[in-house]
Formats: C-alpha cells, sequence, structure tokens
C-alpha cells in the first residue's frame, strides 16, 4: 500500500477472482489463464490475443442533457449484437493473415529446423485462434453517458443504471454468440454438454448468466452452445475516446477543462520554453460534452440558441472563476477524476464486473494529499465489491504523467534549483568489464541520480567490503586552487559491522583523471535535470581516442546509470527485430511488441 502511495506502483491482480469467473479455464490446462495484456482488461492463456471493440454508450441516450433525456434500450440491444457478429467475423479475418504469415515463413529459404520454432509459435497463436475464437467487447463513453442521463458519476443511482447496462449488454452478446453458434458452429473445444455441468463446475460469471432466466437464454444454449469462449472487457479506450470526443471506458471525465500546449516559432505567443529552447503556446481545452451540456442549459428558449461552435469559444475564453461557478450548475460538477468519491468509484466498477467475463481496466486518480491509509482502503474495497483489478494514481506520486498546474511546475524548473547538501545518500553499483572488477558511486538526491564517481576497482578500493551496498557522499572544503575557487573532496562513508562506520576518502580521487573528468560531465548532466535516459544515450554516442579504457568505463557507467531509469521511458532506440521503439525495464531495454531484449 506505501508503495503503491509513493510510485503508484504496483496495481493489483485478485488471481482468485480472475480464475473462478474465467469460462475459458472451464476447459483444461491449455485454457488456464497465466496472465492479462499489457492494461489488464483480459485475462489470457498461452498463446491467445487481446482483440478488443467499443461501443460508445452515449450515442445510446436520447435528448442527452435535457429533462427528457432516455436510454434507447432496443437500439443498445441491436448494436450489441451486430458487435458479436463483426467481432466474430474478424476473427475468421485474424486467422486469414495468421495464415498468411504461416505460409511466408514456410516459403522462405532457411532450413527447416531453423523456421521450426517460429512455424510452431504462429501455428499455436492460429490453432489458439480458432478453437476458442475469443473476442473483447467492450465499450467507451460510461461517464459522459451517465452525465447525459443526469446522474452523478458513481452515485447509487449511477451504479444501479451502469450495471443494468453492462448486464444487457453481457445478455445480448452472449446471446448473438448463441445464434452464431447454431449457424457457424460452436467454438471446436466447447463442451457438448456444458449447461449439464454448469451448476457443478464452472465459471461464475457463466453461471451467473445462465441461471437468470429473465433473459431466456438457457434454451437456445442448451441446444446450440455458444460461438466464443469468451466474449466481454473494459478496456482504457484512450485513443478511441479522443476520436468519439467521450470519456474512455468506464473513466469519469478526468477534468471538465485544462490547458495544453503546442509548439509555435512565434515568440509572442510563446509562455513556455523547454530545455531544448522550442517554444510553446498554451490554449484552453473543454471537454466536448461539457460544451453540449451548456449549450442545451443556456439557449434562451426560442429567441437564442447558440452554435456548438459559438459555446465552445464562449467556454474557451472564460476565466476559471466563471467557468467553475458553470460547472457546480452542471451534472459534472463533483463527477471528473479527482473529485469524486474513490471508494464509490470502486463500487461501481464491482457491479460492472459481475457482468464482464473477461476483466476492466480501471484508474482510480486520487489527490496528492490522500493518506496511505485511503489508498489502502481503496484497495480493501476493490476486493470486498468482486474487481478483478485495480490501479490507483496520487497525483505527483509519479515523474510525467497525468501533470497538474502545481506538478508541472516543479518539472519545469532547471533540474535541482538548491546547492548540494554536504552530505548525499549513495548507492554501490559493482560490475565487470570483461575480467575486471569496475565500481559506481552515485550520489542520490530526491530519489534520482544527483553525481557519479566510477572507475576500476584497485588497491585503493579493494578493501571495500562487498558486502557495503549503500553509503554517504560527504563534500568536504579543502583549500582554493589557483583561480581562487574552492576545491572538493568527496568521501565516501559507510557503516560495517556492529554500527561502526568507516571512510573511504577522496573518491574523486582514486580513479584516473580522465574518469574523473568525463564524470564531473555527467554529474553536471545530472544536477541539471536531464533525463537519465536522455545521458544513457549521449554516453552511448561517446567516441574518444584514448582506447579500451576509456570505452570499458563508458560501458560501465551507462550500465550503472541503466538501474536509475525508471520502467517504461523510452530509450529512443528501435528494436532491431521489428522497428519498435525500446522502453527500459529493471534497467535493461525491451520491446513492448516483439519481446527482443538486451542487456549490458
Amino acid at each position: 500500500m506505501y508503495n503503491n502511495w509513493k510510485s503508484a506502483e504496483p496495481g493489483i491482480l485478485f488471481w482468485d477472482k480472475i480464475i473462478e469467473e474465467s469460462p475459458a479455464d472451464f476447459y483444461g490446462d491449455s485454457w488456464k489463464t497465466v496472465g492479462t495484456n499489457p492494461c489488464g482488461e483480459i485475462p489470457l492463456c498461452p498463446n491467445d490475443s487481446c482483440r478488443l471493440l467499443a461501443i460508445n454508450l452515449y450515442s445510446f441516450v436520447s435528448n442527452p442533457f435535457e429533462k427528457t433525456a432516455s436510454f434507447d434500450w432496443d437500439k443498445f440491444k441491436l448494436y450489441s449484437s451486430y458487435a458479436m457478429r463483426f467481432m466474430d467475423d474478424l476473427m475468421d479475418l485474424e486467422a486469414e493473415h495468421v495464415r498468411d504469415i504461416i505460409h511466408k515463413i514456410e516459403q522462405d529459404p532457411e532450413d527447416y529446423e531453423i523456421k521450426k520454432v517460429e512455424l510452431d509459435l504462429w501455428n499455436k497463436i492460429l490453432n489458439k485462434t480458432l478453437d476458442g475464437r475469443r473476442t473483447g467487447i467492450g465499450i467507451t463513453a460510461e461517464g459522459d453517458m451517465l452525465a447525459a442521463m443526469g446522474f452523478r458519476y458513481a452515485s447509487n443511482d449511477a451504479i444501479i443504471f451502469s450495471s443494468a447496462v453492462h448486464e444487457v449488454l453481457a445478455t445480448e452478446v452472449y446471446r448473438e454468440s448463441i445464434n452464431l453458434a447454431s449457424v457457424r458452429g460452436s467454438f471446436p473445444v466447447y463442451l457438448v454438454r456444458e449447461t449439464d455441468t454448469i451448476d457443478s463446475n464452472c465459471s461464475k460469471f457463466i453461471k451467473r448468466l445462465y441461471d437468470n432466466k429473465s433473459n431466456n437464454l438457457s434454451e437456445s444454449w442448451h441446444i446450440n452452445g455458444r460461438r466464443n469462449i469468451a466474449c466481454l472487457t473494459i478496456a482504457p479506450t484512450g485513443t478511441v475516446s479522443i476520436m468519439t470526443q467521450t470519456t474512455s471506458g468506464i473513466e469519469p471525465v478526468f477534468r471538465i477543462y485544462y490547458k495544453r500546449r503546442r509548439k509555435t516559432s512565434d515568440k509572442s505567443k510563446a509562455v513556455f520554453i523547454d530545455k531544448t529552447g522550442d517554444m510553446f503556446e498554451e490554449f484552453n481545452i473543454v471537454h466536448p460534452k461539457f460544451i453540449d451540456w451548456y449549450r442545451i442549459a443556456y439557449q434562451d428558449g426560442e429567441n437564442l440558441k447558440y452554435s456548438y461552435a459559438q459555446c465552445k469559444e464562449i467556454l474557451e475564453n472564460l476565466p476559471s472563476d466563471n467557468l467553475d461557478e458553470i460547472i457546480k450548475r452542471s451534472p459534472y460538477y463533483l463527477s471528473t477524476a479527482n473529485d469524486i468519491d474513490w471508494v464509490q468509484k470502486v463500487r461501481m466498477q464491482g457491479a460492472i464486473q459481475m457482468w464482464v467475463d473477461h476483466s476492466i481496466s480501471c484508474t482510480v486518480n486520487v489527490p496528492k494529499e490522500t493518506t496511505v491509509e485511503l489508498v489502502d482502503e481503496i484497495y480493501k474495497t476493490a476486493w470486498e465489491c468482486g474487481c478483478k483489478g485495480i490501479t490507483i494514481y496520487r497525483d505527483g506520486s509519479r515523474d510525467g504523467v497525468l501533470l497538474t498546474k502545481e506538478s508541472n511546475q516543479e518539472t519545469e524548473a532547471n533540474g535541482f534549483s538548491k546547492p548540494r547538501p554536504k552530505e548525499l545518500p549513495a548507492k554501490i553499483v559493482r560490475f565487470k568489464n570483461g575480467s575486471e572488477s569496475w565500481i559506481a558511486f552515485v550520489g542520490i538526491l530526491n530519489d534520482r541520480p544527483y553525481e557519479i564517481f566510477s572507475g576500476k576497482v584497485d588497491d585503493d578500493i579493494r578493501y571495500l567490503p562487498k558486502s557495503v551496498n549503500y553509503g554517504k557522499i560527504i563534500r568536504i572544503d579543502s583549500g582554493v586552487d589557483e583561480d581562487g575557487k574552492t576545491k572538493h573532496r568527496y568521501d565516501f562513508v559507510y557503516e560495517i559491522t556492529y554500527g561502526y562506520k568507516n571512510t573511504l576518502p577522496a573518491i574523486n580521487e582514486v580513479f584516473k583523471e580522465e574518469y574523473w573528468n568525463y564524470a564531473r560531465l555527467i554529474s553536471g548532466m545530472l544536477r541539471g535535470g536531464i533525463p537519465v535516459a536522455s545521458i544513457v544515450n549521449v554516453l552511448s554516442g561517446i567516441k574518444s581516442d584514448m582506447g579500451n579504457s576509456i570505452n570499458t568505463w563508458k560501458k560501465g557507467v551507462t550500465r550503472a546509470l541503466k538501474g536509475f531509469v525508471k520502467d517504461g521511458v523510452k530509450s529512443g532506440n528501435l528494436c532491431p527485430e521489428c522497428g519498435t521503439e525500446l522502453i527500459y525495464q529493471g534497467g535493461c531495454t525491451i520491446c513492448p511488441s516483439c519481446g527482443h531484449s538486451k542487456c549490458e
């Protein structure tokens, strides 16, 4: 709980809940769930795939934001069945492309023994695709749908209404899967007598849906079987929601309005200049569906009706105080990511999870001042309410994500603004370069590397116990140089057995001079706030005529710094296998697409 509060990691999966609700796990070991896709919304067995489709819930609200607003249940049922039929067609299209890949590999000139591993993998993927026909039908715009219907997000009424929507979606998707089975056949591994065992040994989700007599599924289910092993999910739909101009997934609107930046070459418009000298202008963004509400709420009878474009211009140019007053009169009031009752939001996710056979990708956003105790309560509530997994993001707990105005001012500062403290906590990184032993002392400030001293382990360093991994780097004034500037000595102080302290003096002087000069340059970059990943890339590109010694040192320092790059940061280098940009994970670079990994 503390780690999540501090750094937004780890998220949590309730594995027992995932397994007991999974329709696929009912079909034996080859369908046993072993992991999830990257965002966690689809638990998967080996060799299966994540396939996603999202239905825009806002589009089923008639007369949105008006007193006569209603949900078109008949239209929703029809399009839910369309979605299932469409996804089943996509399964055949996917299989067609996988066959093309297999055919291409078979035609490649390499010997069969060389191609065998790749062929086996793609054949497993093809077989799993066709044997289960797993789909991932979900939704987007849940937050806008609720606002358009007049519900406050995560209120008790909203939870009841959303649960009804997702129950209908699950029912109609499975109804269409059953209908498709009567025409196209059930998925190949379907147990013909599955319904005979529903009372004793099956997924709790399947039992819940089958036992719901009001949906009239059981008779045709028993006769036809079903076409797809599992059908439903709720993904983040980030890019989809940008295209549909709606809230994403089951999430509330993140903010009603915010500022966005774009590059400009006009100095008169520039309000911000980044560390590379690029200039940016700022402009207001207002949530599109809030503009729709405003257009309806503020029209003057029959005499004055604003267009969407006029309302957009009005709202984007209002002072924040005026805009906040308008928001208080809207159904979006207290319904943004940072305003909602977070525990209620988790209850809403749990209620919806009852009608989703896979899982739900969902993040609870909480303010910076949130306590560890509240994080604890949110996680426990998620378990109690039947969620399969959840993540929590506390504002400011990670760099570079969901920046607020306050945290943005922090990142705009030029690195470390205060002078170096006399003492810095330090971490020792030991590594091998060929047969040689090397060491790096890395000073840490605000959880980031601040300075580095590194070189080969020789007689001056050798007596440092290998059990020592942490200590302090203390800066000591040691006179002035010929230019009148204060000279500094850096001592490494560490604890030995029984708490006694020992000192390794002048770690800035025990290594070769050329190493020290390069280390000063790197330390200056670290203190200037340049991202560690960028420094690693600069180091990797250093060329020198000083021979193998400097190249060996460069590799060692690069390796030492990589351990401080946060997981998920882009490396700036492309995967040699598939061309995707590599990311850092555990100090190594990996490809998020094909899994290629490299550690130096």
